[in-house]
């Protein structure tokens, strides 16, 4: 599958010169969305995995459907501002 044509380019962004490639774009086909986690579970198959990690945003997406078809657990990585924010100082210390 050619994965290209689901993968948005937005040239410019987030600054002059960049290309930004889009996988949100790639989450509305769900038989390509499907596609990119077998390839996945396929790369991962021959090792144990205890654990995926997803980083903000699409990492929740991708990660956290993995974690499940992998019957691992899903650990969330979000950047310090937004963790703290979200959680109690229980949780901080």
């Amino acid at each position: 599958m050619d994965l290209k044509k689901f993968i948005r380019d937005i040239p410019d962004f987030p600054k002059e010169g960049i290309l930004f490639h889009d996988i949100t774009t790639l989450f509305i086909n769900p038989e390509a969305f499907r596609y990119v986690l077998d390839k996945l579970v396929d790369y991962f198959s021959n090792q144990e995995i205890d654990y995926v990690a997803g980083i903000e945003a699409r990492g929740f997406i991708v990660g956290g459907a993995l974690s499940q078809i992998l019957n691992c657990a899903f650990i969330i990585v979000r950047k310090r501002i937004f963790f703290f924010l979200s959680c109690s100082s229980k949780l901080r210390t």
